[in-house]
């Protein structure tokens, strides 16, 4: 079930006219504001299918001017269980973090059934690569550099920072990130439960070295951003968030760990967007926890 479906019973009660006729996340973008960045859409980082992605630049206005090196750049992956999401879903996420002076990259990747793990790893690796090279252009500072990513998207985002194989593959290494940023992430999910993922990952021949917590005792992943709603339903939050927090910590790496109530797996990402931001406060915390990377290197 995709993300806009589970989303529905939220957004589109009471809704009338026309955008009763709209998916959940195509409301949400309806109502996100257009002054506040501007966007370069459809750029292929890649000749596979699925193989472009968007970039959202903020506009510099009072209380963002454009930093002497550019701004600090975040590659978002959605969600979506590896079978769904689009990146043009997710402008509400490009919109809320371009409007607090941040660059961003919304990359699409192959899914199932096109693909199965670890396809859509490699996708984000070549995606990854474009931006180190050429978000310059766009006004990025390369060197203040996050991966952000959100359920299925989050263990992709765990997945290239805590596992080398992929980065070394299109040759880079982790250590490009300043931190990295997983919200409601399945990082320890087997032996796998929720029946239409179990042949993404091979069921019940799980490929090795293939969760993210298979390698979380190296103390040199970068500095984490992990949170989770307290009540999450399709993601357990304390077998994957919460374990991999402790471990992540009993290896040495800085890790910010967020359990946030009043929402649940869908809108964490939901409250991202200006009408729903009341909900929770997870875009501040992000933004914070990129402010403090890029003050650190600022001012070590």
């Amino acid at each position: 079930m995709s993300l806009a479906v589970r989303m529905s019973k939220l957004f589109i009660a009471g809704m009338t006219g026309v955008l009763s006729a709209c998916s959940p996340l195509q409301i949400i973008n309806r109502l996100t504001p257009t002054n506040t960045y501007k966007v370069t859409q459809g750029i292929r980082y890649q000749h596979q299918a699925r193989g472009h992605l968007d970039v959202y630049e903020p506009v510099a206005r009072d209380g963002y001017p454009e930093p002497a090196g550019g701004y600090p750049v975040v590659l978002f992956i959605y969600g979506g269980a590896w079978d769904s999401g689009n990146r043009q879903e997710y402008k509400f996420v490009g919109e809320a973090l371009a409007a607090r002076g941040l660059v961003v990259v919304i990359p699409n990747y192959r899914i199932y059934p096109q693909v199965r793990y670890p396809a859509f790893l490699r996708d984000n690796a070549r995606a990854v690569a474009w931006t180190y090279q050429h978000i310059a252009a766009f006004g990025g500072n390369i060197r203040d550099f996050y991966i952000m990513g959100h359920s299925a998207g989050a263990y992709n985002a765990a997945m290239l920072v805590m596992d080398p194989r992929w980065l070394q593959a299109v040759g880079l290494k982790p250590d490009i990130f300043s931190g990295w940023i997983g919200l409601a992430g399945p990082y320890n999910f087997y032996p796998i439960t929720y029946k239409p993922v179990r042949p993404i990952f091979f069921y019940p021949d799980y490929p090795p070295n293939s969760m993210p917590i298979d390698f979380a005792n190296n103390a040199d992943i970068p500095r984490a951003f992990l949170g989770a709603a307290v009540h999450d339903n399709l993601v357990n939050p304390k077998v994957n968030t919460e374990v991999l927090a402790a471990m992540l910590k009993k290896a040495g790496v800085s890790v910010e760990l967020k359990m946030y109530r009043g929402v649940n797996h869908e809108t964490l990402i939901g409250a991202f967007a200006k009408p729903l931001r009341w909900m929770a406060p997870v875009l501040d915390d992000v933004v914070a926890f990129i402010k403090e990377g890029h003050d650190q290197r600022i001012h070590p």
